[in-house]
C-alpha cells in the first residue's frame, strides 16, 4: 500500500495586473507625480491580493525588449537612469546568482512596486516576454508558469493602448478606446477566454504592451478558478492604465 504523501494539481493561486510606465516612480514623473496617485494606490491593492494568498513563488511577468527577455533572477538589479533620475531597484533580496544584465523598465517598475509595499512573503523571479511574442507562444508559457511546484503567483506588468487622445505617444486612434475597453471587462472578470482572443496585431498597432504578458497570464489561468476585480481604469496622458487583482 502507497503510504506516500497524496500531491495534489498546483494551479495558479492568484495574480496582480498593473500598469509599467515609468511614470509611476515619483522621481520620474517628478511635478506630476501626484496626478499617478490613485494609479499606485490601486496598485498597492492589487499586491496585497498576492500576498493574502500567501504564494510560494511570485513571478513577475512584463515586456521586455531583446536585450531583456527570459528569466531574470531574485535579487536582479535595475535602474531609471535612463529616465533621468538615480533611482536603482533590486527584485527582491540578493541571492548571490549573478545575472548582468540590467531588469528591462517594466521589470524595473514592478521591482520598485514590490519594494514601495515591503514584499517579503515568497521567492521572487521574473520574466521578460517580447512585445510580438505570439498568442499560443504566451498561453504555452504561462501554462508552464502554473505548472511548476508549490503554490505560483504572477505580477504582470503591461499598458493597454496608448492611442487614447491627440496628445498620445500613439496620437489619437478610434480603435484604442474599444480595445481597452475589451481589455478592462476581461481583466476584471478574469475572463481566460477574452483575453486570449486579444489580436496581436492590433494590439501592436495600438502599441499596447500588455497583450503579450496578460495573455501568458491567461494560459497560467487556465483551470484554475479564479475570480477579478478591476481596481483601476483611466487613460492619463492618452495611454490605458489597467489594474486587477485576480484571487
Amino acid at each position: 500500500m502507497n503510504t506516500g504523501r497524496v500531491t495534489l494539481p498546483v494551479m495558479l493561486v492568484a495574480a496582480a495586473v498593473c500598469p509599467c510606465p515609468p511614470l509611476l516612480v515619483p522621481e520620474v514623473a517628478a511635478g506630476a507625480a501626484p496626478e499617478l496617485d490613485p494609479v499606485r494606490s490601486a496598485c498597492d491593492d492589487a499586491l496585497g491580493v498576492l500576498a493574502a494568498a500567501r504564494p510560494d513563488t511570485l513571478v513577475v511577468v512584463g515586456p521586455a525588449g531583446r536585450s531583456g527577455r527570459g528569466r531574470h533572477p531574485q535579487g536582479a538589479r535595475g535602474s531609471f537612469s535612463g529616465f533621468g533620475v538615480d533611482v536603482a531597484v533590486r527584485l527582491g533580496p540578493a541571492t548571490g546568482e549573478d545575472d548582468e544584465r540590467e531588469l528591462p523598465p517594466s521589470l524595473a517598475v514592478a521591482a520598485w512596486l514590490l519594494e514601495r509595499t515591503g514584499w517579503a512573503d515568497a521567492p521572487i523571479e521574473a520574466l521578460g516576454v517580447g512585445e510580438p511574442l505570439e498568442p499560443e507562444r504566451c498561453l504555452e508559457t504561462g501554462r508552464e508558469l502554473a505548472a511548476r511546484a508549490g503554490r505560483v503567483a504572477l505580477l504582470v506588468m503591461g499598458d493597454a493602448s496608448a492611442c487614447r487622445s491627440l496628445k498620445a505617444p500613439g496620437y489619437l486612434d478610434e480603435r484604442a478606446a474599444p480595445f481597452d475597453a475589451a481589455a478592462a471587462r476581461a481583466l476584471g472578470s478574469a475572463d481566460v477566454a477574452a483575453l486570449n482572443a486579444l489580436d496581436p496585431g492590433l494590439a501592436y498597432e495600438l502599441k499596447a504592451s500588455g497583450r503579450a504578458p496578460w495573455q501568458v497570464l491567461a494560459g497560467a489561468a487556465e483551470g484554475a478558478g479564479l475570480g477579478g476585480t478591476l481596481l483601476y481604469d483611466d487613460a492619463p496622458y492618452g495611454v490605458g492604465y489597467l489594474v486587477a487583482a485576480w484571487s
